[in-house]
């Protein structure tokens, strides 16, 4: 296959997943900002930041704040919180917005139609078609929680036509690749972000009652609250959310489930020049297989988070080198 149609492939498997994530990334802050008995302003400022910070956009908003203010001042009065979730959503600038995410997915698939089914082609497509009549005039900000669950649907349907349509060569692994690696990298930064907004110091002194409804939206935000329920069939905490997300590889949406899926596409594409990223993920995958949650924990959730990060990142890079680059 010419490295250029996997290329495209790959970044349009990340797109649709890059969009995902945005969406359940932002759903738990908007959740958490809903809940029973509500957050003060300051706290959902914070957990904004939070979303900005573990996404690398600070500068990136900070910049389109500027732009913003200039062209339209009315934006000046509108709260950190809402200013967060326009960029993330609808802003053409951000390219880590869901608009831009889904027309680079597009763009991707647009330019290998002929290694994609008609299916998926016409999915991705009518995604796209409908997202510009869903951002119309923000008619998204007027019910969020069923905009995300839409973008979420969107991507399932995606990956269903994907498995149901495409036959299993190379071009179907590097869809698969791309996916497993986006998903990887985007639940790591999910997870961080309810760390770092400072529980992990609290995970052996934490308040079950106040924090329930916070963890819980977490869960639901990956699909994983009836996952959990029938794992450990007991109260919500904030280790056993992390094990569940990091440890378990029957948790489709887990660290260690996103790397079985890597290094099983991995492998089958290997050429001569991927040894090393082949070592690096294979290595990456043992360490969270054999791993202990009292480990990672007793060293820091937000640490371990920061290093899968910049491994994951290290590896995409390799994949770049040894598949996508002429």
């Amino acid at each position: 296959m010419l490295s250029s149609t996997a290329d495209h492939l790959f970044w349009m498997a990340r797109y649709i997943e890059r969009a995902e994530n945005s969406a359940r990334m932002l759903d738990i802050h908007l959740q958490s900002s809903l809940l029973a008995g509500g957050r003060s302003e300051s706290q959902r400022n914070q957990s904004a930041q939070a979303v900005l910070l573990i996404s690398e956009l600070v500068p990136a908003f900070e910049q389109s704040q500027k732009n913003q203010s200039k062209t339209n001042p009315k934006t000046q009065n509108e709260h950190i919180s809402d200013a967060v979730l326009r960029f993330m959503v609808s802003d053409p600038n951000n390219s880590s917005s869901i608009y831009s995410a889904l027309y680079s997915a597009r763009e991707n698939a647009r330019a290998v139609r002929g290694a994609i089914t008609t299916e998926l082609w016409e999915t991705i497509n009518v995604t796209w078609l409908k997202l510009q009549a869903r951002l119309e005039n923000d008619a998204w900000m007027q019910d969020m929680p069923a905009f995300f669950d839409w973008v979420k649907h969107r991507a399932h349907l995606t990956r269903g036509v994907t498995a149901g349509t495409m036959p299993r060569d190379d071009a179907y692994r590097f869809v698969a690749l791309g996916t497993a690696l986006e998903r990887a990298d985007n639940v790591a930064r999910l997870l961080d972000v309810k760390f770092f907004e400072g529980a992990a110091a609290e995970l052996l002194d934490w308040d079950a009652k106040g924090e329930y409804y916070h963890w819980a939206a977490i869960l639901r935000s990956v699909s994983g609250f009836e996952i959990y329920r029938k794992t450990y069939r007991d109260t919500i905490t904030p280790a056993r959310v992390a094990e569940l997300l990091i440890l378990r590889a029957d948790m489709p949406r887990s660290l260690l489930a996103a790397m079985n899926a890597l290094c099983n596409h991995l492998n089958k594409l290997a050429n001569k020049r991927s040894a090393h990223t082949l070592r690096a993920a294979g290595l990456l995958q043992a360490q969270i297989q054999f791993a202990n949650i009292d480990d990672i924990l007793e060293h820091g959730l937000h640490a371990y988070l920061t290093q899968f990060l910049a491994r994951i990142n290290a590896i995409g890079k390799g994949i770049s080198q040894d598949f996508l680059e002429v």
